[in-house]
């Protein structure tokens, strides 16, 4: 079991302010989880490969093509504030 010692670490990294009471719960809930997750270290995977996704998936965008494009004018048309053909914004330093 985790010691409160240990649950007031994980709640100052987490910048937790926990009463004595959430310190004993969360010490009880999170060696639970724990031991939850000891399990995982049980089961055999030495013939499971390694995968980033349970399916195959491959890249599903679209092909990157040009097109057709906006005139600078028609771009622009509801911009607040344009500079000759470009969006007028604010300087940010």
């Amino acid at each position: 079991m985790l010691s409160i010692k240990e649950v007031e670490h994980v709640a100052l990294l987490a910048r937790l302010a926990l009463t004595p009471a959430e310190k004993d719960l969360y010490a009880r809930q999170l060696s639970d989880i724990l031991a939850h997750a000891q399990k995982l270290q049980d089961l055999n995977t030495e013939d499971v490969p390694p995968t980033a996704h349970v399916l195959p998936l491959h890249n599903v965008f679209r092909a990157d093509r040009p097109g057709e494009h906006l005139e600078p004018d028609a771009a622009l048309a509801n911009a607040p504030e344009r500079q000759n053909d470009y969006f007028k914004v604010p300087k940010i330093l």
